[in-house]
Parts: structure tokens; C-alpha cells; sequence
């Protein structure tokens, strides 16, 4: 076990290593030279559907973020493959070196805003005062540039992330932001055809309703499913169905969960989401619809 242990850390101090932010400027390691040099190996480009879906929000006055916790030349790598040159005008507001989850719980003093010159950070903000891109920061400054920009009082902010830990559940649970859930463990826990009473009207379903997912993952043999747990009964009765710690977090601080922005991005912006919420069932808040293996004996599953 203290050998285990070791090796844990061992492999995680070279891959904190391997990306610090300076190796990629000076082209050192074996990650970011490795992404450089063969992009179209490691990144996959936006679906022409997704490109064309975050133009109608900002078409319909929407006001769209990107908040990473890469710094900036290495996002413009990212982003100028995967969305194009032109990456910036699909963004209001760009922010890298997030540092997430610490975005959502640091206040100004902690963590203020900076302006970047050709990708080197420079003094603190005191306030931020129009869109662009920025450096660092925190929640609590951005939504005050919200208010401005909105000029609402409680501007209402739908955030996508795909990692429960950085973005999900502090969004939520610092900001109370809207959280959509981007899951990829969806297309590998086969999702189920929704029943044809309570499917929306042709026009509008989205690139998944309907049709079954060809999913390029699976379920753990050794693990099983991430949604689902049995557990043995006692004195030989049937085993117990009960939701992993996982999944309960995905119900708790998530609004929906979704496998790919692809699977809404055909749907018109004003589509009506059923949303997670203890009044309704454990299952409510998956699109296009739940994992299959929530679905069979869902009313007595145990909620632990």
C-alpha cells in the first residue's frame, strides 16, 4: 500500500509537470509539443451544428462565455483548431487561468482580473468594465460585468462544463448558476428510446431523440455502470438497486444532464428542458432521455 501510494504521487507530480504553463511556451515536456504537432490526433473539430447553434444565441442577444482554466496560448491552440481562426467572435467574454474550481469561491482580493498582453498577464483589475478577454478572476466580478451588460439586477447565468468537481457543482453551489452537465458516460450507458407520449413534436426534436446511440464507450467490466450500484440483499433476498455517489451528485447540483452539446444544438433555443428537482423523479433531468440502466425497476430503487 506504501508503494501504491508513492506511485500515486509520483504520476501525478510528472503530470502536473508535463503542463505547467511555462512548457508551453518553450515547446519543452512531452505534452504540449506532442498537441502542437499533431493536433488532429488529440482534438476533435466542432460539429458545423454546435458552431451554428452558438451564433443563434448570440443572434438572439444571448451573452456567451468561455472560462477556462488553460492559460491563454494554449487555449488559443485549442480553440483556433477545434472552432476555427475566427474562434473569438463566437465569445463575449473569454477567461483563461481560471483556476476552477477556485473561480466560484475566491473573491476579488484572492484572485482579481488581469488584461493580457500577447499572452503575459498584467496588473489586477480593480472592476472589469467591457466584454473581452481576461486573465484569472472570480464569479463575483464577472456577474457584477453581467449586470452592466444585461442591465438586470440578476442575470441569469446557464453554465456547461463537464467536470462535476471544477464546474458543476461549485457553479451551482457558490454562484447558484443553471448547470448543464455535458456527460459523456450517456452514450456509453445505453440511453433509452423515450416513450412516444411524452417525445416533443418533430420539429422540435433534437439529433438524438428517437434513434438509439452508437456509443464508442462502454461500461466498466471491472466497475460496472457510473450511474448504477447492486448491492447483495440480505439473507438471500434480491439484490438492491441502489444510485452511485456519482449519480446522486448529477441530480443535486446539475439542471440537466446532456451527453454532448451536439444532442441540443438542433433544437430551437426556446425548447423546454424537464430539469432535475427533488419533486420529480431520479431520472428527470437526462436528454435526450435516462441511462437504460435507471430505467427498469426505477420505482424501487433505493435513494441512499
Amino acid at each position: 500500500k506504501f508503494n501504491v501510494n508513492l506511485t500515486s504521487c509520483g504520476f501525478r507530480a510528472g503530470l502536473d509537470n508535463a503542463l505547467l504553463c511555462f512548457n508551453f511556451l518553450e515547446d519543452c515536456g512531452m505534452y504540449f509539443p506532442e498537441v502542437k504537432n499533431h493536433p488532429d490526433k488529440y482534438l476533435q473539430r466542432c460539429p458545423e451544428s454546435v458552431k451554428k447553434w452558438l451564433k443563434q444565441l448570440k443572434s438572439a442577444g444571448k451573452i456567451l462565455l468561455l472560462i477556462t482554466s488553460s492559460h491563454s496560448d494554449y487555449c488559443r491552440l485549442l480553440c483556433e483548431h477545434i472552432l476555427g481562426n475566427n474562434f473569438e467572435e463566437y465569445f463575449d467574454i473569454i477567461i483563461t487561468n481560471a483556476l476552477k474550481p477556485g473561480f466560484f469561491s475566491h473573491t476579488p482580493n484572492q484572485r482579481p482580473f488581469r488584461t493580457l498582453e500577447n499572452d503575459e498577464e498584467q496588473e489586477a483589475l480593480l472592476s472589469l468594465d467591457k466584454p473581452g478577454w481576461y486573465s484569472q478572476g472570480n464569479a463575483i466580478q464577472l456577474c457584477e460585468l453581467l449586470k452592466k451588460m444585461t442591465g438586470k439586477l440578476d442575470p441569469k447565468v446557464v453554465y456547461f462544463g463537464d467536470s462535476m468537481h471544477s464546474d458543476i457543482f461549485p457553479a451551482r453551489h457558490y454562484s447558484n448558476w443553471e448547470t448543464v452537465f455535458i456527460l459523456e458516460e450517456l452514450l456509453g450507458d445505453k440511453v433509452a428510446v423515450p416513450e412516444e407520449g411524452e417525445s416533443e413534436p418533430l420539429e422540435k426534436k433534437g439529433k438524438y431523440e428517437g434513434d438509439e446511440l452508437k456509443a464508442p464507450y462502454s461500461v466498466s467490466k471491472q466497475w460496472g455502470s457510473f450511474f448504477m450500484d447492486r448491492l447483495p440483499g440480505l439473507e438471500n433476498a434480491e439484490e438492491i438497486l441502489v444510485r452511485t455517489w456519482s449519480c446522486k451528485c448529477i441530480s443535486t447540483y446539475s439542471t440537466i444532464a446532456i451527453p454532448s452539446l451536439e444532442a441540443i444544438a438542433d433544437l430551437p433555443l426556446d425548447y423546454r428542458f424537464t430539469r432535475f428537482s427533488s419533486n420529480r423523479s431520479a431520472t428527470a433531468g437526462y436528454y435526450p432521455s435516462p441511462p437504460r440502466v435507471m430505467l427498469p425497476s426505477e420505482e424501487s430503487v433505493t435513494m441512499k
